[in-house]
């Protein structure tokens, strides 16, 4: 996986900024995508599995590692998948749990990069 090198390469303001804003922007355009079309329950059960494979992946990986920003880095692929539950719900209460998801992973994050020495 390439996000824990990147973490672990780049300055904190630039890892802190590289894992906010794409999954920022990611959720957006998934949300504005479903909000114009609908998809049906097959896709739905295959976001859920990829959010469900995401959350075990990041946390299993996480474990192994001895630096302070690898684990972030694979924190970050977990969150994706807490994140994507709300979404695989294909409801209007799903995308809320969605945005509520990204302003307090993007408020951890700003919060736990703010620690991490440089």
């Amino acid at each position: 996986m390439w996000a824990p090198d990147i973490y672990e390469g780049s300055p904190t303001p630039v890892t802190a900024f590289l894992s906010i804003a794409p999954k920022i922007s990611i959720s957006a355009n998934m949300s504005r995508v479903s909000i114009v079309a609908s998809y049906g329950g097959t896709l739905q059960q295959i976001f859920f599995f990829c959010s469900i494979a995401s959350m075990i992946l990041g946390a299993l990986a996480a474990m192994a590692q001895t630096k302070v920003k690898r684990p972030l880095a694979h924190s970050s692929i977990g969150h994706v998948g807490y994140i994507r539950t709300g979404f695989s719900c294909g409801t209007i209460e799903g995308i809320q749990s969605l945005l509520i998801g990204i302003f307090i992973y993007a408020s951890m994050t700003i919060d736990a990069f703010a620690i991490v020495p440089a």
